[in-house]
């Protein structure tokens, strides 16, 4: 089977789980965990978890504000 790469898409647009374990370049098992846990914006259209583009982005940018940085000298 080929797998082929995704065009980049829309702001608004829905991933699935598989989805954003690629483009968050992390496994799909800590996708899942996470966003069991809330960790994650998240929620679910029946049995299927879903994530919304944009509420990744917001989220991504925040917890790149909340990372400690080490202080020049």
């Amino acid at each position: 089977m080929v797998k082929r790469k995704r065009k980049i898409e829309p702001e608004d647009t829905l991933m699935t789980l598989s989805d954003v374990a690629e483009y968050l370049q992390i496994a799909q098992r800590t996708v899942y965990q996470w966003a069991q846990r809330s960790q994650i914006p998240s929620f679910k259209l029946g049995n299927v978890w879903r994530f919304k583009r944009s509420d990744l982005e917001a989220w991504i940018e925040n917890r790149k504000r909340e990372t400690p940085r080490a202080k020049a000298d």
